[in-house]
This record gives C-alpha cells, sequence and structure tokens, in this order.
C-alpha cells in the first residue's frame, strides 16, 4: 500500500504555497513572547534604580553578554567574546543536541556581569546593548527576507516547467528492468568489493571506515546504513539467489551498529538535551536518526534475503555494559517511530533533542513502509496522510520546497542544506507522485550545470569547493552521488551519466587490487556512489517494498562460495532452476559452490561446471565445482 493509493502525496501541477503552520506559528509566537518578556524583566532593575549588580544582570537578558556592557570599562571586552561562545554553543546544541549549551551561556553571562558590577554601572550600557540588539535583530530580519525572496523567485519557473518536467519522468520512470536477466558488470563487481572488503571484515574492527564523531553526518551509524542499502539493493536486482557472503555481509553491518561504539552517543545526548540520566535507550524517544534508518536497513535486508531472524525478541540488543542492555527486535525498532510519530506536535519528530529533520523522517515513513512489506502491517496507510499534512503545513517553504530543519522548542527554520535531489529516491518509497514531483524539479534545476567537456562527455559543474559530510573535508563526490541515485532511481540517463561522468572525472577514480573506490570522497559517500552505479529505475524502491521478484523466493541458492575468489554477478530462480554469472576475483582457477534449496533427493542438469549434474541431498543440498576463467555462466536445471 502507498500513499498515493488513499490520495495523498499525489504530484501537483504547482509548488505548495506556504504559510507558517499552525505548530511552527505557536511555538514562534511563545519563542518571541519569552524573549519579550525577558527583555521588560532586564530593563525593570535600570528603570526602577535597583543596584547595579541587578542592572548589568538585567542587561545581560537582552542579549548573551550585553550585561558586560553595563558593567563598561575593560569588562565590554567580554561582550563580544560572549556572543562567540554563544554561537559555539549554538553549534554544539545543532551538532549534539546539547540544549542546555546556550541556555548556560546566556543566563550564566547575565549572572557573571552581575557579580562584576561595582557601586554603578556605565550609564551608556543600556543604550549600547539595545543598539546591539536592534543590530543583531535587523541582520536576521535582512537575511530572512532574502531568504523569501529567492524562494519566491523560483515559483514562476517552477510552474513553467513542471508539467512538461513532470511528464518527462513518468515516462522514464515507467521503463522497469527485467528482472530475470539482470547481471552485475565487472565494474559493478570492482565497485561492490569496496562494500563487501568493509563489511566482511571481523564485527569488532573498522578498517577503511572513517571514525570522527559519532554526533553528525560521518557517524559510523549512517556509514553502516548506506553500506547496508547498497548491499541490499545489489542483492535484490542481480542476486537474490545468492546468500552466502553476501548475506554474511550484510547481517555484519547490523552487529557492528550494535556496538556502543556506534549508538553511544545517545547517553551524552540524553543527558545535555532531555536531562534523561538513567535510560539511555537509544530506541525510545527522538533519534529517528537511528530509528528510522536503522529500521529502513534491517527491513530491506529481511525483504531481500528472506531471513527473518530480526523478527525475533532480543534480536536487536544495544548493550550499554555487563549489567545493562536494551532489548529490541525490528518491530520494536519500528515501534519506536510509530509512538514518536503519534505524540510528535509537528507530525515529524526530532533526532538530536530539539532539531527536526524533514529528511530523517523520510528515512523514518520509509521504514514504516518496509515493516509493511515484511510484516504486513498497514502504517503507510495509518500515518502519511497526517504526515503529508505536516510536512506541507509545517516545514514547506514559499517555492514548495522542504525546509531542512526546524526547532522544535522555538520553531524557527535553520538554513540546512537538503534539496529536492535528496527526498526524492526516499519518497518513492512510499509517494510515488510526489517523488516524481521532487525530481520532475530537481532535474530541471540541475540542468543548465549541465555540460560537455572537452571529450564530449555530460558533465556537472558545481559552484564552490563543496563539502564532502561524511569526513567533512571539500569535494563534491556526494553531491554527483545523490544526483546519480535519484537520477538512476527515476531512469533518468541524461543526469545519471552526466553525474557517474563526474565522478569518475572530477573524485579520484582509482582501481586498484581489484576494487573500484573514489579516493577524492569519504567512505559513506564512496558508498553513496556505489549505490547509485548499481541501481536501475525503481530499484531504491523496490528494495524497501517489494523485494525480489516472486519466483526467486522458493527457488535454489548459492549458498556458499568464497569470497574474494568466487565475485557473483547474477544469482537467479525462476522457482525451479538456478542461473549464475560468476567472475574469478582472485585469479582463475576452480572454485567450489554450495548449493541449497534443492529439491531433496532430485537429480540436476548442470552447464558451465566441471561436473553435468548433481543430486541433491535428503536436506536439498548439493555441491559442484567450477573452472573460473573470466565471464562464467553456470545453470543448475531439475533433471
Amino acid at each position: 500500500m502507498t500513499v498515493q493509493d488513499i490520495g495523498f502525496g499525489t504530484a501537483s501541477a504547482q509548488p505548495l504555497p506556504a504559510q507558517k503552520g499552525p505548530v511552527t506559528a505557536a511555538r514562534q509566537r511563545r519563542t518571541w513572547t519569552i524573549y519579550a518578556a525577558m527583555c521588560v524583566a532586564g530593563l525593570l532593575p535600570t528603570l526602577l534604580g535597583a543596584s547595579a549588580s541587578l542592572q548589568a544582570a538585567g542587561i545581560g537578558l537582552w542579549l548573551p553578554g550585553a550585561g558586560f556592557l553595563s558593567v563598561g570599562g575593560w569588562a565590554a571586552v567580554l561582550f563580544p567574546l560572549t556572543l562567540a561562545l554563544f554561537v559555539f554553543s549554538l553549534v554544539a546544541w545543532f551538532w549534539a543536541g546539547m540544549v542546555l549549551g546556550p541556555v548556560i551561556v546566556w543566563l550564566g553571562s547575565a549572572a557573571l556581569a552581575g557579580a562584576m558590577a561595582g557601586d554603578t554601572v556605565w550609564a551608556g550600557g543600556p543604550y549600547a546593548a539595545a543598539f546591539a540588539t536592534a543590530g543583531i535583530g535587523y541582520a536576521f530580519h535582512r537575511r530572512n527576507v532574502r531568504l523569501r525572496d529567492a524562494a519566491l523567485a523560483k515559483i514562476a519557473p517552477r510552474v513553467a516547467f513542471l508539467d512538461a518536467s513532470l511528464a518527462e519522468v513518468r515516462a522514464q520512470a515507467a521503463e522497469i528492468p527485467d528482472p530475470a536477466t539482470r547481471e552485475m558488470t565487472p565494474t559493478d563487481l570492482a565497485a561492490l568489493r569496496y562494500l563487501l572488503d568493509r563489511a566482511l571484515q571481523p564485527v569488532t574492527e573498522w578498517g577503511g571506515f572513517d571514525i570522527i564523531d559519532q554526533f553528525q553526518p560521518a557517524a559510523l551509524r549512517y556509514q553502516l546504513n548506506h553500506m547496508g542499502f547498497a548491499l541490499g539493493i545489489a542483492q535484490t536486482a542481480y542476486v537474490p539467489n545468492f546468500h552466502g557472503y553476501m548475506g554474511q555481509a550484510q547481517r555484519n553491518l547490523i552487529d557492528k551498529y550494535l556496538l556502543r561504539k556506534v549508538w553511544g552517543y545517545w547517553v551524552y545526548e540524553s543527558c545535555w538535551g532531555h536531562l534523561n540520566f538513567t535510560n539511555w535507550d537509544p530506541a525510545a524517544r527522538d533519534n529517528i536518526m537511528l530509528t528510522g534508518w536503522f529500521g529502513m536497513h534491517v527491513g530491506q535486508y529481511m525483504l531481500a534475503s528472506g531471513d527473518r531472524r530480526y523478527l525475533e525478541p532480543g534480536s536487536l540488543t544495544f548493550r550499554l555494559n555487563a549489567k545493562t542492555a536494551y532489548v529490541h527486535d525490528f518491530n520494536t525498532i519500528i515501534g519506536s517511530v510509530k509512538t514518536n510519530y503519534d505524540s510528535a506536535e509537528f507530525g515529524l519528530f526530532a533526532c538530536e533533542p530539539n532539531w527536526i529533520y524533514p529528511i530523517c523522517n523520510h528515512y523514518g515513513l520509509a521504514s514504516l513502509a518496509v515493516q509493511d512489506a515484511v510484516t504486513g502491517s498497514d502504517n503507510v496507510r495509518r500515518y502519511a496522510p497526517g504526515w503529508f499534512k505536516m510536512l506541507n503545513q509545517e516545514f514547506t517553504d514559499e517555492a514548495g520546497s522542504i525546509i531542512g530543519l526546524r526547532s522544535q522548542h522555538t520553531g524557527m527554520p535553520i538554513p540546512f542544506p537538503t534539496g529536492e535531489v535528496a527526498y526524492a529516491a526516499f519518497q518513492n518509497c512510499f509517494a510515488p507522485g510526489s517523488a516524481q514531483q521532487q525530481w520532475a524539479i530537481a532535474r530541471r534545476e540541475i540542468a543548465p550545470a549541465i555540460h560537455p567537456d572537452a571529450n564530449g562527455k555530460m558533465r556537472i559543474s558545481l559552484p564552490g569547493k563543496g563539502l564532502d559530510t561524511g569526513n567533512y573535508k571539500s569535494g563534491h563526490t556526494g553531491s554527483f552521488a545523490s544526483i546519480l541515485v535519484a537520477a538512476k532511481e527515476f531512469g533518468d540517463a541524461y543526469v545519471a551519466e552526466a553525474a557517474q561522468n563526474s565522478l569518475d572525472s572530477d573524485c579520484g577514480l582509482e582501481i586498484r587490487d581489484g576494487v573500484r573506490r573514489y579516493t577524492g570522497g569519504s567512505n559513506d559517500t564512496n558508498t553513496y556512489a556505489i549505490l547509485g552505479q548499481l541501481m536501475q529505475a525503481g530499484d531504491f524502491r523496490r528494495s524497501f517494498t517489494q523485494g525480489p521478484h516472486a519466483p526467486s523466493r522458493t527457488g535454489p541458492v548459492l549458498e556458499a562460495a568464497s569470497y574474494p575468489a568466487v565475485l557473483v554477478a547474477q544469482a537467479i530462480s525462476d522457482g525451479d532452476n538456478l542461473r549464475l554469472v560468476l567472475y574469478p576475483g582472485a585469479g582463475e582457477g576452480t572454485q567450489t559452490l554450495g548449493l541449497e534449496r534443492l529439491q531433496p533427493g532430485r537429480a540436476y542438469t548442470v552447464t558451465g561446471a566441471t561436473t553435468d549434474a548433481v543430486t541433491a541431498s535428503p536436506d536439498g543440498r548439493a555441491g559442484l565445482d567450477v573452472m573460473l576463467c573470466g565471464r562464467t555462466a553456470v545453470t543448475v536445471t531439475p533433471a
């Protein structure tokens, strides 16, 4: 069931008009009322001729550090320093949910100014503070006007091109690849090896991962999720009848995710963001950046493989220490997402305490869609209408674009670089019509940046040095990869080719020991580029909402193959036979394969192996040897 079936999330001919939603408006009124009360309360000691300490502390309520202006003298230097510290505390609040940081800096500086005041205050202090307050307020007002004007300027062009672009997107997205004939190329396999090398190492080892911080985009959890997504798409689309090391790699990523090294950030964010010093369950309150993403990841694996182990109670347990563990499974992880949605006044809920990211909530709703696919639940029908209503009311700007970030406590929007490209593929999991509109806008606004290079290849030119969110270094690998994923999902060959060419030309393409990677990108952006390379039209959606095509789910499987000696480019079944395409990954030679899910006791005809027949054991197993030399096709057919 998708949201289109119930009349929400369908593509519109025009961008949605935006006003402040009722929840946003109420939160902003509350914020400004509190601030106005602080200013009045701060002025009263001066008007009433109270002590110098109270006057300085009161002026400090107007702006962080403003009280030092009333103290006068050298203390005035502390005003800009306090403002700088306040900005740093806002970054800490944004970065790691440290809600107490700005409060401590603001009120603490007011108290310190009061303590430093002598018998009298500088008479010009209140005027200087008022001037600074007005100046900062005006600067923010002008910035907001510019942002609003920029959004308004997008409306007319979007209205002009949207119908035609949307028609093109619908036509391209309708060209679905034949699941029975799909096969990875040697280039695809070289890219896949990048993921497998990292995923098949021992669970407690992290070779090839970027370990910087566990709060923001470079966190290990995002690397693990995106690696899981790419492997899940590879299994669903190309090798649904290969379990073996493909399944082990995906399970290893899930096991890594349960390590405290990955989720322990929530201990700190619970303390300084929720003032919760006792229960640090990462799948309880907020934290959709874990529950939504991990729910998608685990559900996709179960859908691709048919393995339902993560439905078992306790199968996804987050262990804090020897005494404390937070016991979960797939259904309780998704249950946390639903519980938070049920109580979310904004309709969407927070990642870090206070910060609501619509992109993470796209992962959240997609996780409900994958639970529908795995268990037959009805989440999308229940949650999507209200979710879209609140997304449109509370998180949409004048041009119809989704606002990247909003403060739950204050209602204020924060500029965050997430555009239609990022949302499109995820919306396709639960609202294909709306997703097509997202891409119809994105592709036309990307088009002016696409041009031929000196060799006639189409390339994308992006402004500035870019930012790789996977390691906080400059570079456009992540941007090109995101465009590639969206273009592939909607069958847009023109944009996809330009994005792939840009990755290969501009991001340090390297092929070493049979492994393909971009040296100019982080582990996370490399992973996303591989995801895009492997995809064809609709693959992202199918891997989370449908899984492999039906006949493959009951046919024979390749269960045992050595990595990297045996690279599996195709493993597919029509329900009776098994078709394999294999490549040598460590030199040509004979390799032994293990087959399972054969019909017990039945004889099978084999082509492409060293033997022309096998007979299944009573438990449906058989082995065979294959001489790998370049592309090697093997078929196993009931005799």
